[in-house]
């Protein structure tokens, strides 16, 4: 006992000590989200310069300020990320190809000719992600779609690794745009099996003025370093498998105080939604206005706003 004891303290590593105030203020929810085993690991890379400090999804930015505060280095705000489940194809029973009885998960049903719904693309509903997510973040709706809670997603991953159709996507949580499809089939194939499927018109990609979508493998892919949430991509798509809530739709204001008349925002404007003459106040039309915030970007006396 006394051998150990001395070999002990001889051969001890030593543990830089803020590495234990780092996990301290960790969540302790050992995702994996970080790309480490656990918060553990996490905190031994942060602090050896291995690991970023905002790369701890369910601590948010709170946490990420701590850390950066221990480690004294500065912290550059990251885009938050959700999960998005692209589908929105109800399973009901018209579109299944045969009856399951047998283990409650998606990775089993998708071994029995690829799953039992029509779209072979499609959400299998069966809970893989709700059962494998830390932060019961999801849910099953009654339509058998698996259905994010983004309060409470913190964009861990977890469930994006265990989708056997790898449907799930991480996305920005600022945009309100997403393409709620998985399907690679043509559209006269998507229409036999999906009344909300893709069908390939391209309407979506000809309609947007921000080059922020294009088409690949029959699908809309949406760059979000150009989008601007618009939503005129949401109003076109005839079937509207791309999604998006008008309601929060967002608009442009001119602080008549500040407007100086210099017609630069009705210039820059792509809907035509704003109106006036040279070295007059301009006025936003709300019926046309898309809150794309192009004019407020342009505007040289910041007098525009985007709420």
């Amino acid at each position: 006992g006394v051998g150990l004891a001395l070999a002990s303290k001889k051969f001890a590593v030593e543990i830089d000590p803020k590495v234990e105030e780092v996990r301290q203020v960790l969540p302790g929810a050992n995702c994996g989200g970080c790309g480490f085993a656990g918060c553990d690991s996490y905190a031994e890379a942060v602090v050896a310069g291995e690991a970023s400090a905002a790369a701890c999804p369910p601590g948010g930015s709170d946490v990420m300020a701590k850390i950066a505060d221990i480690l004294g280095m500065p912290l550059d705000a990251q885009e938050r990320n959700v999960a998005s489940v692209m589908c929105a194809g109800p399973c009901t029973e018209e579109n299944k190809k045969y009856q399951y009885h047998g283990i409650a998960g998606c990775r089993a049903v998708s071994m029995l000719s690829g799953g039992n719904k029509g779209c072979s693309y499609g959400c299998l509903g069966l809970g893989t992600c709700k059962n494998n997510c830390p932060f019961d973040a999801i849910s099953i709706s009654g339509d058998g779609i698996a259905v994010v809670n983004e309060d409470k997603c913190t964009g861990c991953g977890r469930c994006t690794e265990v989708c056997p159709r790898g449907i799930i996507q991480l996305v920005p949580a600022s945009q309100g745009v997403r393409v709620l499809c998985s399907s690679k089939d043509r559209g006269k194939t998507v229409k036999e099996y999906c009344k909300v499927g893709c069908i390939g018109c391209q309407i979506c990609v000809r309609a947007c003025k921000f080059d922020a979508i294009t088409f690949e493998d029959n699908l809309p892919k949406i760059d979000y370093d150009k989008c601007t949430g618009c939503m005129v991509c949401v109003e076109k798509c005839p079937t509207k498998s791309i999604h998006g809530d008008l309601s929060k739709r967002k608009t442009a204001s001119i602080d008549q105080d500040g407007c100086i008349g210099c017609t630069v925002c009705i210039k820059a404007c792509k809907f035509d939604a704003i109106e006036g003459e040279r070295k007059q106040k301009h006025k936003v039309l709300e019926d046309k206005c898309v809150g794309c915030g192009l004019c407020a970007v342009k505007c040289p006396k910041d007098a525009i706003t985007i709420q």
